[in-house]
């Protein structure tokens, strides 16, 4: 008996491990999915130590499996960096169409996260990039995307199916 419990010791821990990214935070608090397009920000300090840090952006949100843009201003604790690739940030609204709740990494302590509050005004379309130029186009055409390449941030497909190796406009 006390082997079996020792098998199945890990495989409780890594389930655990999949409700929550960081110590204390839930994911399915943050059901939803920012991708940041671009960031702007300018750096404030005090007697030498980061105060905080204020600007704007671009990115797409990820609700009821679609995307949709928004261009942002912020001011948090830490500064925002770009998602790379097709990576996303946990989210939920604060108030509903006019302020999201993100949860970003830390800088240096990968078990913690911050939280910061983006002031959203919604686009009808989505972002995406193009011969490194940032576009918008019809929440349709990129929900066809996501549907031809199974990428579902929302839930869990992270990385889309055999996208095209440079002609990706989506990248």
């Amino acid at each position: 008996m006390p082997r079996r419990f020792s098998h199945s010791l890990p495989v409780l821990v890594a389930c655990c491990g999949l409700t929550a990214l960081y110590a204390g935070v839930h994911l399915t608090d943050y059901p939803l999915r920012v991708h940041i397009h671009t960031v702007s920000q300018h750096s404030h300090y005090m007697r030498g130590m980061l105060n905080f840090v204020d600007g704007e952006g671009r990115a797409n949100l990820f609700e009821n499996g679609e995307a949709r843009g928004f261009d942002y201003s912020f001011r948090c604790g830490q500064r925002l960096m770009t998602s790379p690739g097709y990576e996303t940030y946990p989210a939920r609204w604060k108030k509903r169409g006019k302020e999201l709740d993100m949860l970003r990494p830390i800088m240096g302590r990968p078990d913690a996260a911050g939280s910061c509050v983006l002031k959203v005004e919604m686009k009808d379309g989505a972002y995406f990039r193009h011969n490194g130029a940032l576009e918008e186009e019809p929440v349709v055409m990129f929900k066809e995307w996501m549907a031809k390449h199974e990428y579902d941030p929302e839930h869990g497909r992270n990385e889309p199916v055999d996208p095209p190796a440079t002609a990706n406009p989506h990248q």
